[in-house]
């Protein structure tokens, strides 16, 4: 069951099976879901970058986490009550540090062409922009711009709402899909009853959430699970010792270092 994060990265190599997502890009470093924030990730050597996708008042996707815009932005209101042409004009970097002043909100075909050839996407759709739409609803609209991308196969969905996961599923049944676990959705079951229910590909959830008894789970399913967001080397060990197949960072270059350091130590291990 599933296809773990690493069989969609570019220049995969035989024993590189652990995936190294950049959240919302390096976005201790910069200001988040922004192009320096991307760029910053493939130069730290991060795997992948996770990326939050919404509608605007014109229906373009764009890519921005916040329901509102008040906290990366100097605007106002809902980024759902925004045109393109209006977001386009705000400020999304001085918030972060004044050298980002007129860091624009990006669109994801910005960021796909822009990511193409270099690192793998992690697209998670935001509930706030689900409607009751299956055709020309954000999923059937991300699905066209990664067509039109040329970014097929190295590119992962996900959502905290089951109904984009389904509809995405339901509209191309090989696009690679991940269950972002929220309690209020899936209760008490087991991730394999939840990638069951979902036809989904790979279990992600935060490292709080991370059970004990979902461990025997996952392993006899055969279910590649990810951990958000972990930004300390302690915790960024411990997941890795316990063998999950991703790990979800801000700092994509710490993550970097620890995933060395234990490989070296693995190497030095086996010579003995």
């Amino acid at each position: 069951m599933g296809r773990p994060y690493h069989l969609f990265k570019y220049n995969h190599r035989d024993g590189d099976e652990f995936t190294i997502i950049a959240h919302r890009g390096a976005s201790a470093y910069y200001p988040e879901n922004t192009l320096p924030s991307f760029e910053a990730a493939i130069e730290m050597g991060a795997d992948m970058v996770e990326l939050d996708v919404q509608l605007t008042s014109d229906k373009e996707v764009v890519v921005f986490h916040d329901e509102k815009i008040s906290r990366c932005t100097d605007g106002r209101g809902k980024i759902a009550d925004y045109t393109l042409a209006e977001l386009k004009k705000l400020d999304a970097g001085s918030w972060f540090d004044k050298e980002f002043k007129n860091t624009t909100i990006p669109t994801l075909a910005e960021v796909l062409a822009f990511c193409k050839g270099k690192i793998a996407v992690n697209i998670e759709i935001k509930t706030e922009a689900v409607s009751e739409m299956i055709f020309g609803g954000i999923e059937e609209k991300c699905l066209k711009i990664v067509e039109q991308s040329g970014m097929n196969g190295h590119i992962v969905f996900s959502s905290f709402d089951p109904r984009a996961i389904m509809r995405l599923k339901q509209l191309d049944s090989n696009i690679a899909v991940a269950a972002l676990f929220e309690k209020k959705h899936y209760g008490s079951k087991l991730p394999s009853d939840i990638m069951k229910s979902l036809g989904g590909d790979a279990f992600n959830c935060s490292g709080s959430y991370f059970k004990k008894k979902w461990f025997s789970d996952i392993k006899l399913n055969n279910i590649p699970v990810n951990i958000y967001t972990v930004n300390d080397v302690r915790n960024m060990k411990r997941f890795i010792n316990m063998g999950v197949s991703g790990i979800f960072t801000n700092n994509p270059d710490i993550l970097k270092r620890v995933v060395t350091d234990i490989k070296q130590g693995q190497k030095i291990e086996g010579r003995k």
